[in-house]
């Protein structure tokens, strides 16, 4: 099998390159779940997630998420196990302290089969506030999940009137890994392949400068490297393992003719 691979590798460099380069960042997947309540629906109208991220290129500020589907969502939908994605982004390595949820107005609880108004009065401007403290890693994708506690969140004043005070937790899972290392010399413009135990295949070109590569958003496993420059012979690299949440590193990859 792998005499074919090789085989391939150049008939297909030009088709993976564009679509499997790895820029060095992190992919955040932002989900929302809940535990059960004693309502009907809790239903929040969810129009912008927030995060608080410090970088080496940034000391720390308030983004919003490029891309969140907002809407009216009923957390008890999304109970015992179920979530649903909010919103997934390539974000800069660096650590998400805390993030917002910023909600709109159309906020509202059902109870014996009528809707009241909940109301929100902090969550519309600034958004509900809360802490994650995630260290996001380059190559790596993170599932992050918003829990809310919709029975412990809802305050019931009298006369109809629902008050949302939320008591929420957040937790991360890493469900990738990756692999980096060096090429020598790093002006061989060489594209690096990795091939799985199933044959799926993702590459990247290493930098042209410092001979770097990173291939990210791995199933943990073991993968063999194949390593094609533009005027060299190729290289393989064989049996590296990927773990969840972990960035494998490489020896530096010497890149010679026989």
């Amino acid at each position: 099998m792998k005499k074919v691979v090789l085989g391939i590798f150049i008939a297909i460099l030009g088709a993976a390159c564009s679509e499997t380069d790895t820029k060095g960042d992190a992919v955040l997947k932002v989900h929302l779940t809940d535990a059960p309540a004693a309502y009907e629906e809790v239903l929040i109208d969810v129009v912008d997630v927030m995060y608080h991220l410090t970088s080496e290129t940034d000391s720390g500020s308030w983004k919003s998420l490029e891309v969140v589907n907002a809407g009216v969502y009923n957390l008890l939908d999304f109970t015992n196990g179920l979530d649903t994605l909010l919103a997934e982004e390539t974000l800069p390595t660096g650590t998400i302290s805390q993030m917002r949820l910023v909600l709109g107005e159309n906020n509202q609880v059902k109870k014996d089969g009528v809707y009241y108004d909940l109301k929100t009065p902090s969550a519309q401007t600034s958004g509900l506030k809360f802490l994650v403290n995630a260290e996001l890693m380059a190559g790596l994708v993170y599932d992050l999940w918003i829990d809310f506690d919709a029975a412990r969140s809802i305050v019931e004043t009298g006369n109809g009137k629902f008050i949302l005070k939320p008591v929420i937790r957040t937790y991360t899972e890493s469900i990738s890994g990756a692999i980096k290392g060096v090429v020598d010399p790093a002006n061989s413009n060489a594209y690096v392949m990795s091939i799985s135990a199933d044959d799926d295949t993702v590459g990247t070109f290493a930098d042209t400068i410092s001979g770097k590569f990173l291939i990210g958003g791995l199933a943990a496993g073991m993968y063999d490297l194949y390593i094609q420059p533009a005027a060299l012979d190729s290289v393989a690299v064989e049996d590296v393992e990927v773990s969840l949440g972990e960035v494998t590193q490489l020896d530096t990859i010497f890149l010679v003719n026989d």
